[in-house]
């Protein structure tokens, strides 16, 4: 039953499992080490670096320089705003329909979660107050920063000028 071809075979096969699992494993290393490189006990620099922003982050208490909302705000374009409100109409109607979001027709100067008819977060109606364009120009930098716990799910408009832009257009559609 057992002769030496058998026991040579099986010893083969062993060697061979054995060798391909050092050779995955080995390759495996290779792919996906996450160790520091070195080269002659020296630590060099990766072929790329992907950039998380933790060591740009300014420094608690110091404000982002670059100007303050009232200045952009009296120089918006609503014309821009428009393009700008393209972003917008995924979720929300100027006609005076509620849609994912609430209409914006005359949302400027409108308290907040206000419209008729529709459900908003519980985390809005703690806000209080009405949309002006400051309140407005907080929401659209930041909507989960702004009111924590929001259902709306856009990430906001980082740059200041489109923010006072799509103010200015909501502002010209009136109510």
């Amino acid at each position: 039953m057992f002769d030496t071809m058998t026991v040579t075979k099986a010893g083969g096969a062993v060697c061979g499992a054995l060798l391909i699992f050092l050779l995955g494993n080995w390759g495996a290393e290779s792919l996906y080490n996450t160790e520091p490189a070195k080269v002659h006990g020296e630590e060099v620099a990766q072929a790329y670096t992907i950039d998380t922003g933790a060591a740009a982050a300014p420094a608690a208490g110091t404000a982002a320089a670059g100007p303050d909302f009232a200045t952009v705000f009296a120089k918006a374009d609503a014309s821009k705003g428009e393009q700008v409100f393209g972003k917008c109409k995924s979720c929300h109607k100027i006609d005076g329909t509620n849609s994912t979001g609430p209409h914006l027709n005359g949302v400027v100067g409108r308290a907040v979660a206000s419209v008729a008819g529709f459900n908003y977060s519980d985390a809005l109606k703690k806000v209080g107050g009405d949309w002006s364009p400051e309140q407005l120009d907080k929401w659209l930098e930041s909507p989960k920063a702004f009111a924590p716990g929001t259902k709306m799910s856009f990430a906001g408009l980082p740059k200041v000028e489109d923010r006072a832009d799509v103010i200015a257009y909501l502002k010209s559609l009136g109510g």
